[in-house]
């Protein structure tokens, strides 16, 4: 076996949801021998996390049917840096959304389709269903279900990752 592989995990997350979601990720690929995996908030990542990752799993809540802006701080502050120095790296998404997560999906898809990162799963949404300001506001407890979602899309890009298959 080569060199151990690296997982960058990107988050944001006000309430919990998106955190609980990447944590479970990150969870999921760190048990894969021979991946190591770095789970960091949006503010503190990267251009040179970015460069440095094999594959990346990026999570965001939604907000006001977009992606935080956290994240795409992180994606304005990375952008360029690392433009034509990551094409083909396997990436996932994963979005905490209260009505539907498909705009916060679309967004990441379209930066990674800048970035030339090659996705390897479908965005994992889950929708909350909060639709009030209190709902929206207050923590969010993800279900062991979605959270073993997230483990296994984790699992799976980690394996993809050691084995060569991304």
């Amino acid at each position: 076996m080569g060199a151990a592989k690296t997982l960058l995990v990107v988050y944001h997350s006000v309430t919990g949801g998106a955190r609980q979601m990447a944590e479970a990720a990150r969870a999921g690929a760190a048990a894969e021998a021979g991946c190591a995996v770095r789970l960091l908030h949006a503010a503190q990542a990267g251009p040179q996390d970015v460069l440095a990752a094999d594959g990346m799993v990026f999570a965001t809540p939604e907000n006001l049917a977009a992606m935080s802006g956290q994240l795409k701080d992180f994606f304005d502050r990375s952008y360029y840096a690392v433009l034509d120095q990551v094409n083909g790296r396997p990436y996932a998404s994963l979005v905490c959304a209260g009505s539907d997560g498909s705009n916060a999906a679309r967004q990441i898809e379209r930066i990674a389709t800048g970035w030339r990162l090659r996705s390897v799963a479908e965005p994992l949404i889950v929708c909350t269903h909060a639709q009030t300001p209190e709902a929206i506001l207050a923590p969010k407890q993800i279900g062991a279900e979605d959270l073993e979602r997230c483990r296994a899309l984790g699992a799976a890009l980690a394996a993809g990752l050691v084995l060569g298959v991304f």
